[in-house]
């Protein structure tokens, strides 16, 4: 175990014309995250995932609540975790005047690695951005950037790496490489925690993950596991009568939830079960607008463990250029 939390809090006050007022960030987080595994915490943004990552990262102090990080309590010995962890921001700490090469050298030199720029080297290769090294920061892209704030964070060589929001406003193509690289560093023993609020990412990307929603854990298990302990299949409907079809059809489902004017019926053979729930809305006279059949998503567990999407809180599936 590299990370075991219990009970993690932290309260803020903001202030306004209107006074003080206390906000719950972070409600009691448990989070255990096994050494060599890429684990996921995916909510909307203000969920409370970059003040828990912030947190593990001594970043803040935990307001209650304990735990340890890579063998070393987080209260009492923050200097050990510091040593042991890899660090990047959602912002990536890239400066715009220095160049990769600089920047990665001056790291490794603020964590006593000896061979400073032969360490450098090999992480600006391993990111094949050895190319680019001595180019100031304002010229690189998106992707170049956050590859280099990734290097940053493993000059050190850490056994763990916490990555909050890595690929946020990334292209389609510089994600999927950014994934590929992550998945590489799992591969070779590196321990990741990111945090995400695309759902694709955590499905695609993580071994296990905690949903977090308003400062707690709703839900934590593999993606697989998550979405099968929901349900097979999701039939999403659209009627006339949204309240009465899902009362028509509540005998031959699972689960179904009514989400503004969409009707969701989980069932575990959606294929089968399909034409049995058409021809039933037909006897009733129910009119459909549309259907579709689709796989249990995190979106769907997201939607039974909160009562809302998680599309509709501001997370999406994918980045767009």
């Amino acid at each position: 175990m590299i990370i075991s939390a219990q009970g993690l809090t932290k309260t803020f006050t903001t202030k306004s014309r209107k006074g003080a007022k206390k906000v719950e960030a972070v409600r009691g987080v448990d989070l255990r995250v096994e050494k060599g595994e890429i684990f996921g915490v995916l909510g909307p943004n203000g969920a409370g995932k970059t003040t828990t990552i912030r947190m593990l990262a001594t970043l803040l102090v935990p307001d209650s609540g304990q735990a340890t990080v890579a063998g070393h309590d987080l209260v009492a010995d923050p200097s050990g975790v510091r040593r042991n962890l890899g660090y990047v921001s959602q912002a990536g700490g890239v400066e715009e005047q220095n160049t990769p090469r600089a920047q990665v050298v001056f790291a490794a030199r603020a964590h006593r690695v000896q061979n400073p720029v032969e360490a450098a080297d090999q992480v600006l290769r391993r990111f094949d951005l050895h190319e680019i090294a001595d180019r100031p920061g304002r010229t690189l892209s998106g992707g170049q950037k956050r590859r280099v704030a990734i290097a940053l964070g493993l000059v050190h060589a850490p056994p763990l790496l916490f990555l909050d929001e890595p690929t946020t406003g990334l292209d389609p193509q510089n994600r999927a490489n950014l994934w590929e690289r992550i998945r590489e560093l799992r591969d070779l023993g590196t321990s990741v925690l990111l945090s995400t609020h695309y759902l694709d990412e955590a499905d695609a990307l993580c071994d296990r993950l905690a949903i977090v929603d308003h400062g707690v854990v709703v839900a934590e298990g593999t993606p697989g596991d998550l979405k099968r302990e929901l349900s097979g299949d999701v039939v999403t409907l659209r009627t006339t009568e949204t309240e009465r079809a899902a009362r028509v059809l509540a005998p031959l489902a699972r689960e179904s939830r009514v989400d503004d004017d969409v009707l969701r019926v989980y069932v575990d053979d959606g294929e089968h079960t399909l034409p049995v729930l058409l021809r039933r809305l037909e006897e009733e006279g129910l009119a459909l607008k549309s259907v579709a059949l689709d796989r249990s998503t995190l979106d769907d567990v997201f939607l039974a463990k909160t009562g809302r999407s998680l599309r509709d809180t501001g997370a999406e599936t994918g980045a767009t250029a």
